[in-house]
């Protein structure tokens, strides 16, 4: 399924269309397609050969691709395609609850239920340059409603920009009509494809505190400079930065997460025990993925009725010249000023050296 491309506009026409660009829609490109075990999934194509794939069973991205065709995300040699198993990798989307924080099934029931494409959603501010993306709306069902009885409109834009970024953007209203609140965790449970977990580490988490899922929820301090990895991790980091860094040594990249509207952030990887107890899981895979994961966990979201929250996720892949100091993958390169800084100081070490040798001679 394409949408055709706009007409262009006349002159008046092009100066109200910039006027307004900021709250008129925009006409999607994608295409709808089968795929594995006959599930629908979407296609989005860049313009320069990125590309995503987004089943609607559970509205899950299950691939990223960048402009060498490189897959960037981790799905599973053995993820089951099939109702109601929740598909394993991509970015599964937690909700209404995440992970055991609640009484629902592990990570509530939005990654297992099918969603339909959104063509007519309210609109959003958007990037004009952004021509490849897709919405779509889940609405509970009769059975939704028996385990979690609350109304509500999820709507989900996953967009892929002209750079090859991948941007998720939720937007959940409360649509009971009871004037009852509702409460909610939440998480893009996001699987990062990786060269070897032991060439990875994740910076912009130093000092935080975090919940140790393997030690009862407890809660300690971040001490390293760096998270690296050498055993199982489960950790939910409380009031994490906006800006996080997977740096992936072997491979040369490094991944840029940006989040909006989720204070916390999940670092997860199963090691090996764990992978060997999965059935869809291969016993050696968690050497090549890695989850960091935006949530709204230690904290739930509450709505009134008629309230929206949204929260929204950007991932970029950079090369690893990156120093999440900066934090910007924009900024890979030192500022002018630095590198006349460095000149300088360089010019002033050769004059001191030639001094010196000058007085020994």
């Amino acid at each position: 399924m394409a949408a055709p491309p706009p007409s262009s506009p006349s002159p008046p026409a092009a100066a109200a269309a910039a006027a307004t660009q900021q709250t008129q829609p925009q006409t999607p490109f994608y295409e709808l397609v089968k795929g594995n075990s006959g599930l629908e999934k979407v296609l989005l194509r860049g313009t320069r050969g990125f590309s995503a794939e987004v089943y609607l069973y559970g509205a899950q991205v299950t691939s990223w691709k960048n402009d060498h065709a490189e897959e960037l995300l981790f799905v599973s040699s053995k993820a089951i395609f099939k109702p109601p198993k929740a598909i394993r990798g991509g970015i599964p989307i937690c909700f209404p609850q995440f992970g055991t924080h609640g009484n629902l099934e592990q990570h509530g029931f939005a990654r297992n239920r099918l969603w339909t494409i959104d063509d007519n959603p309210p609109p959003l501010p958007v990037n004009p340059a952004i021509k490849s993306f897709v919405d779509l709306i889940l609405r509970p069902s009769d059975e939704d409603l028996k385990i979690w009885p609350h109304s509500f409109e999820f709507r989900l834009r996953v967009a892929l920009g002209p750079n090859g970024d991948l941007s998720l953007t939720s937007r959940i209203r409360n649509t009971n009509t009871d004037g009852r609140s509702f409460s909610y965790t939440f998480a893009y449970h996001t699987y990062f494809s990786v060269s070897d977990i032991s060439e990875v580490r994740v910076e912009g988490l130093e000092t935080m505190d975090y919940l140790d899922n393997l030690k009862g929820k407890e809660r300690f301090t971040e001490q390293g400079d760096a998270i690296v990895f050498e055993s199982e991790i489960d950790k939910v980091y409380l009031a994490a930065p906006s800006k996080i860094a997977i740096i992936d040594h072997e491979k040369k990249r490094t991944f840029v997460l940006t989040k909006e509207g989720l204070p916390d952030a999940v670092v997860w990887n199963p090691w090996d025990k764990k992978a060997k107890a999965m059935q869809d899981f291969g016993d050696g895979e968690y050497k090549h993925m890695l989850c960091v994961e935006p949530a709204a966990v230690e904290k739930p979201i509450t709505l009134k009725p008629g309230e929206e929250w949204k929260g929204r996720l950007a991932l970029s892949a950079v090369p690893s010249s990156y120093c999440s100091g900066q934090l910007d993958p924009l900024k890979t390169v030192p500022p002018a000023s630095t590198l006349e800084r460095i000149i300088s100081l360089v010019n002033e070490f050769d004059q001191w050296t030639q001094a010196i040798r000058a007085l020994v001679v």
